[in-house]
C-alpha cells in the first residue's frame, strides 16, 4: 500500500488551486493513456471553488472535456435542483458551463423514494460505464475527490453507520442519525480501488479529527476517513495550515 502524500498550504484558496492543478494533470494523463478520464466528485465548499476554477480559463481550456466522465461519491436525499444537492452544486459551479453531453454526467438519483434501489441502480450504472460486471470487483476511477467533515466522515460514510462495514457493494444507502436522513454513498471497496484519491481539507474545525485520522489509533468506526487506504493507487491529502494545526508526527511531502 503506497504511503500517502501530505501537502500543507497556507489557506483554503490554495487547497482549491492545488486540487485544480491535480485534476488537470490527471485528466491530461488519463485521456492520453486511455482516451478518457473518470472522476468521482464530492460536495462541500472547498470543491465548489475548485469547480469554479475548472470552469474558467486558464484551466478550462487545458482539459479535453468531451472525454471526461463525471460521477459522485455521495448524494443527499433531495431533488437535483435543491440547494443541498451535491449534483446541484457541481452543476451550478462547473458542469452547466462546460457544454457536456448527457451521457458524461452520472448523477445519483437519491431523491427517489426507494433509495436502496437507487443505490443498486447507481452501482449498475457505474458498471455499464466501465464495462464491468456489477456483481464483480469494483472498477477503478482515475480520480476520487473527497472532503472530510469535523467528525471525520468522508463521502457519506459517517461515524457508527452501517455503510462502514460494507465489504462488497460499491454503493449503498446509509442512514445518518445525526441528520435523521438517508444518504446514498460509495463505499470503501470502490473508493479504495481508485488510481488517485485527493482529500481537500481546510479549516480549524477539522483539526481535531484530522489529527485522529492521520496520527491517532486505528478507529475507523469513530473516524471513517481512516477507511480510505487505496489498494494500489495514490492518496494525496491537501491541507491548509488551520486544518493541519494539531498534527505532530506527520511530515509534509510533495
Amino acid at each position: 500500500m503506497p504511503s500517502p502524500t501530505i501537502r500543507i498550504v497556507p489557506d483554503k484558496e490554495q487547497v482549491s488551486r492545488d486540487a485544480t492543478d491535480e485534476f488537470v494533470r490527471l485528466a491530461k494523463a488519463s485521456i492520453a493513456a486511455r482516451g478518457r478520464f473518470t472522476v468521482a466528485l464530492s460536495g462541500g465548499s472547498t470543491p465548489r471553488r475548485m469547480f469554479e476554477l475548472l470552469a474558467a480559463d486558464p484551466y478550462r481550456s487545458q482539459v479535453d472535456w468531451p472525454h471526461v466522465q463525471f460521477f459522485w461519491g455521495d448524494e443527499r436525499s433531495v431533488p437535483p435542483d435543491n440547494k443541498d444537492s451535491n449534483y446541484h452544486m457541481a452543476n451550478e459551479a462547473m458542469l452547466g458551463k462546460l457544454n457536456l453531453a448527457e451521457g458524461q454526467v452520472h448523477r445519483i438519483q437519491a431523491e427517489r423514494a426507494d433509495r436502496d434501489q437507487a443505490a443498486r441502480d447507481y452501482q449498475a450504472e457505474i458498471a455499464r460505464a466501465f464495462g464491468v460486471d456489477p456483481d464483480g470487483p469494483p472498477p477503478a476511477f482515475d480520480l476520487v475527490l473527497l472532503g472530510m467533515g469535523p467528525c471525520g466522515h468522508t463521502a457519506s460514510l459517517f461515524p457508527h453507520t452501517t455503510a462502514l462495514k460494507e465489504s462488497k457493494r460499491w454503493v449503498v444507502v446509509n442512514f445518518v442519525r445525526k441528520f435523521n436522513t438517508d444518504r446514498v454513498t460509495l463505499t470503501a471497496p470502490i473508493l479504495n480501488r481508485a488510481a488517485n484519491i485527493t482529500f481537500l481539507v481546510a479549516g480549524a474545525d477539522k483539526a481535531p479529527a484530522l489529527y485522529e485520522v492521520l496520527e491517532g489509533a486505528p478507529n475507523a468506526d469513530e473516524y471513517p476517513s481512516q477507511l480510505i487506504r487505496p489498494d494500489q493507487g495514490q492518496l494525496l491529502w491537501l491541507l491548509d495550515v488551520s486544518a493541519a494545526a494539531q498534527l505532530k508526527k506527520t511530515k509534509p511531502t510533495s
